[in-house]
């Protein structure tokens, strides 16, 4: 069985996320980007948020 993605009703409303992000440039190892929620607190910060290193970037285009 494959899990729905949007298990939501049809008519929920549909929330928007805000985010923040910062860059740690590290000498020896590729720079990260952390991208977190804006109002996330203190506790919601050690879990969410994800973080990407030199080559996970693309340019947005080729992925369109």
């Amino acid at each position: 069985m494959t899990p729905d993605v949007d298990s939501r009703p049809s008519d929920a409303p549909n929330p928007s996320i805000r985010l923040e992000h910062a860059v740690v440039e590290n000498d020896d190892d590729p720079d990260e980007c952390a991208v977190f929620p804006t109002d996330a607190t203190e506790a919601e910060l050690r879990s969410a948020w994800v973080t990407a290193r030199g080559d996970d970037f693309v340019d947005l285009e080729s992925v369109r």
